[in-house]
């Protein structure tokens, strides 16, 4: 029998909406559209006559990683931004002293900085009248309406308006340093305040360097000093060979740790094979952290038929259920043997979820998260070209739309978050509408609120769920202990929301840096009207956001 060399695609977005992989060598990443442009390995078993190339290309991928995210290398990177910005050596990210410590230090602790007063106040699972009282950035009191709490400032909701908490993204690709023309920190934590998110948790990639060592998470924290509008904390990333650096990242404040079982789409960041994670996550449950996953598996995408074109359904095709159906399977079964902590990333297909479920009733620590495109977008909708839809996994079609709904319902899928993975307009290949070119993924940080109220109230489902959803659950996965809700001792992280106002997204008026969304000229119902991060108004001039670490918040 002759083998056949499985056919060659070109790399989507690295981010977690990443990975399409192949086999040509890359440049180092100073040049991500020639990257997107360019194929990059297939991490798959290859035929015989296939192996030595593939071998190559995946020695040239880890010497790429070696460079670009060498500590010496970064340490001499963040000596030069401190010589070129003034900074002193000991610069770190320190709380800013402001409004929340102006609470505590008030000559009469009777009074508040702080009183939110309405009629529809998210208490948990239902709204109802109270006052909310806000001191040193906290929230110290939630009594009845009329309750009649003393503010500083006074804040009465409009019968029309909502309180509810700060939203909690989790799922977020900043990519500054390295790539700020695609976002940056700035422009993304607007987009988050506009939306109602008061906390966003920034993916290891596409940052320049990847976020797999102490120094280069060093580095990334210079750069969002001082730059940030919501509170922001960092994932790291797990690569092959840094498994000796996941217990200092944990112990400098990330999340958790992120992993591809396929290309990430940029070389920086390379994938772990099965047998890595495992060994990944048997270390970080020595020290109890969570491994968070993008389940594809690169065998079934190998067999399946090239994207090229601009025809949707093409592309579909191109990356298959069965390929988060077996990935997905090797994370539960790794996560049973080890006894670690784990998270799917972005599930978009509904055929896992009876095997979620059985994990769950199993009790294995294993979460589910699933975001706004997949479950508000269609296939059958994407008009040709149309190269803004493009993500990994894909939107796919309603009957699985549907069934993802029942597995929120039900509670298989955990929580909403945005996987916000933008990049610049030229990447998203729009001349030529080609799904086999464009660069993958899908900004929508700062309408994932509207979306899925939009979206839930026509099925019947109260903004409790969402609320839910796409805050106190992400919230209490990623060990925020004071996020997620309007509850005594939590953040005084407050959004004024109003359900019933309407609006048409229009691209180039959000805060994203590049103004490209498939949503673009979509109705959508609710509104944020005011956003509060620890009791200040943000007003999208002064940065007033935090670097939060584990265990800190």
């Amino acid at each position: 029998m002759t083998e056949k060399t499985p056919p060659r695609q070109p790399p989507v977005e690295g981010g977690d909406d990443a990975a399409d992989p192949t086999g040509r060598p890359q440049r180092l990443p100073e040049d991500p559209a020639a990257i997107a442009q360019e194929d990059s390995a297939r991490a798959a078993t290859k035929p015989a006559a296939a192996q030595h190339a593939f071998e190559a290309e995946q020695a040239h991928k880890l010497e790429v990683s070696e460079n670009v995210n060498d500590p010496e290398r970064i340490r001499r990177l963040i000596a030069d931004h401190r010589r070129e910005h003034g900074l002193p050596d000991d610069t770190g990210d320190a709380p800013r002293t402001g409004a929340d410590e102006q609470g505590t230090n008030a000559r009469d602790h009777r009074e508040f900085d702080l009183v939110v007063r309405g009629r529809n106040v998210s208490c948990g699972d239902h709204f109802a009248p109270r006052e909310v009282g806000v001191r040193g950035g906290r929230i110290v009191a939630v009594e009845p309406l009329g309750a009649g709490l003393r503010g500083r400032e006074v804040l009465e909701l409009a019968d029309d308006e909502r309180l509810l908490p700060g939203l909690v993204d989790t799922h977020v690709h900043i990519n500054e340093p390295g790539r700020t023309e695609w976002e940056g920190f700035a422009s993304a934590t607007r987009a988050a305040a506009a939306g109602g998110v008061t906390t966003v948790l920034d993916m290891p990639l596409n940052s320049i360097p990847a976020t797999v060592n102490v120094p280069a998470l060093e580095y990334k924290r210079l750069f969002a000093q001082d730059n940030v509008f919501v509170d922001v904390g960092f994932w790291g990333g797990a690569i092959p060979g840094n498994t000796p650096d996941l217990r200092e990242l944990h112990d400098d404040g990330v999340f958790g740790f992120k992993c591809f079982l396929l290309h990430s789409g940029v070389d920086e960041f390379p994938h772990l094979e099965a047998d890595e994670m495992e060994e990944d996550l048997a270390e970080i449950k020595t020290f109890d952290s969570l491994m968070i996953v993008h389940a594809e598996d690169s065998r079934a995408i190998d067999r399946a038929p090239h994207p090229e074109g601009d025809v949707y359904e093409n592309f579909l095709r191109s990356r298959p259920r069965g390929a988060e159906n077996l990935a997905i399977a090797e994370v539960i079964e790794r996560t049973r043997w080890t006894g670690a902590r784990s998270h799917i990333l972005h599930l978009s297909s509904s055929d896992a979820l009876p095997m979620l479920a059985t994990a769950k009733r199993d009790g294995l620590d294993i979460t589910v998260e699933t975001c706004p495109h997949y479950l508000t977008l269609l296939a059958e909708e994407v008009p040709n070209g149309a190269t803004a839809f493009k993500c990994c996994p894909p939107v796919r079609e309603v009957g699985n739309r549907e069934l993802l709904w029942e597995g929120l319902v039900d509670g298989t899928i955990d929580f909403i978050v945005s996987d916000h993975s933008p990049s610049t307009l030229d990447l998203k290949d729009l001349d030529n509408g080609d799904f086999g070119v464009a660069w993958g993924g899908v900004s929508s940080l700062q309408l994932g609120l509207s979306l899925i109220w939009t979206e839930a109230r026509r099925r019947g489902i109260d903004l409790g769920r969402v609320v839910e959803w796409m805050s106190t659950r992400p919230a209490q996965r990623a060990g925020l202990r004071s996020k997620g809700k309007l509850a005594l001792g939590y953040d005084a992280d407050l959004v004024v929301f109003a359900p019933d106002d309407a609006f048409v997204v229009d691209a180039g008026r959000l805060h994203h840096r590049n103004p490209i969304t498939p949503y673009q000229g979509k109705a959508l119902s609710g509104k944020v009207r005011r956003t509060y991060l620890r009791g200040v108004p943000v007003d999208f001039e002064t940065p007033r956001g935090r670097l939060i670490r584990r265990g800190e918040s």
